[in-house]
């Protein structure tokens, strides 16, 4: 299962034409609240997680902002730094695997040769091993060897962390892709060869000042954010929903129907779903995903994808999730992608699991939190 949904994570949209929807997003409330010089009592009065409560908790814990980007809704991706003197990388921040790789000196791959390579001649802090790293994904795959330097996130320095060095990655599934490697947030269960996740180094050396991190996916090319020990409420309006997991591989949890105007169109008697920042669009068993094309008025074109005609975008249904008593409506706007004039579903089927992914489709609209102290998601709607 893991390297399927890592495939999904990573080729969502290498199957259908990339669509980017143009939003324009209003000012933040960060930053609004910042100019006219209200943000301090902000924080202080929602006890934010910034507080010293939280950075007391190790002199060496942290809150770390790390932007990212987002390109054409389809990969949202950030900077890492390894070694030393640091070599930097743009990753994928994937909370749908575990492992961290890059490309390394010793690969000649296409897709090696079209991104940056780590070397381990240049670090003075890299220690090398003799064991073998392999993760398939179904149109390609990657092979290398694991190896330890300090890999710095933001401002969180992980000293002696293990990393996959690729030496070689076939076919074409990376070789045009805008990110250099992945860094996977899910379970340590999750990991190939048992390999540490980064996270994990961070919750155990106390780097963190929470052991929890939360992500804001933009509708805009910048301003998305992973945040790494904390919870940020200017992301989000409401009350933030806790979701126990009902897995501790991905982060997965219960789903108890999917419906649209009140009836079910797929989910029907509940289902699990996963919540990853690594999947592109809202993933689910084909026939179900079939239904829901079929309610929202999505037909398929001879390429695969499922089309929506532009002009009735504001006619069309909202697509409800409900998780643990609570609606998560997804409008039109959330599902669709438009581009020069042609709209088109953000749903797709996967005929060979059972399993729901919440990708990118969702989490646009819903910040989330990712808790790993109390084995549970937090759901609350994005600014």
């Amino acid at each position: 299962m893991r390297c399927l949904l890592v495939l999904l994570a990573f080729t969502a949209f290498s199957e259908c034409t990339i669509r980017k929807v143009p939003l324009f997003k209003g000012k933040k409330l960060r930053t609004a609240l910042k100019e006219h010089g209200l943000l301090g009592d902000f924080l202080k009065k929602h006890e934010y997680s910034l507080s010293s409560k939280y950075r007391d908790h190790h002199k060496t814990s942290k809150v770390a902002d790390e932007p990212l980007t987002n390109f054409l809704d389809a990969e949202y991706f950030g900077k890492i730094r390894i070694g030393t003197p640091h070599q930097e990388f743009t990753v994928v921040f994937d909370t749908g695997s575990s492992n961290l790789w890059v490309p390394s000196v010793y690969c000649k791959s296409a897709a090696c040769e079209n991104h940056h390579r780590f070397s381990p001649s240049k670090s003075s802090t890299f220690r090398s091993t003799d064991e073998p790293l392999f993760i398939q994904y179904g149109s390609g795959s990657m092979e290398g060897v694991l190896g330890y330097d300090t890999v710095t996130v933001s401002s969180v320095v992980d000293s002696n962390q293990v990393f996959g060095l690729s030496t070689q990655e076939p076919g074409d599934t990376f070789v045009y892709a805008e990110f250099d490697g992945i860094l996977g947030l899910a379970y340590p269960s999750l990991s190939a060869d048992q390999a540490t996740p980064v996270f994990d180094n961070m919750m155990r050396k106390h780097l963190v000042a929470r052991d929890l991190f939360s992500v804001y996916l933009s509708k805009n090319d910048h301003g998305s954010m992973l945040i790494l020990g904390a919870i940020d409420p200017s992301y989000y309006t409401g009350s933030l929903h806790w979701v126990p997991l009902s897995e501790k591989t991905y982060w997965q949890f219960s789903v108890e129907r999917i419906t649209v105007d009140d009836r079910v169109v797929a989910c029907d008697g509940g289902c699990q779903a996963i919540l990853d920042t690594g999947t592109s669009l809202l993933v689910g068993p084909s026939n179900d995903i079939h239904n829901i094309q079929r309610v929202i008025g999505a037909t398929q074109n001879q390429y695969g994808e499922f089309d929506i005609s532009c002009s009735r975008l504001k006619a069309m249904p909202t697509v409800v999730v409900h998780i643990r008593g609570k609606k998560f409506p997804l409008p039109p706007s959330a599902y669709t992608t438009q581009d020069d004039g042609v709209c088109s579903s953000g749903f797709q089927g996967d005929g060979s699991s059972q399993l729901w992914i919440l990708g990118d489709v969702f989490i646009r609209q819903y910040y989330s939190v990712f808790d790993r102290a109390n084995n549970r998601v937090g759901l609350a709607t994005a600014i």
